[in-house]
């Protein structure tokens, strides 16, 4: 799948954060904000990683 995976990963964290961001500006509830960041940082991260750790 060479990197297609882990660029799909990066844009959902991008996205992710974006939704953060906007949850935030508009008031939601502190737990929205922060799972939807968890999940941004995950993505994230697992993107990352996966391109980091591809030897190929």
């Amino acid at each position: 799948m060479g990197a297609t995976l882990p660029t799909l990963l990066l844009i959902l964290g991008g996205v992710l954060v974006g939704g953060t961001w906007s949850l935030h500006k508009q008031g939601a509830s502190r737990v929205a904000v922060v799972i939807t960041g968890l999940l941004a940082a995950l993505s994230t991260a697992a993107g990352l990683l996966w391109l980091l750790g591809d030897k190929s």
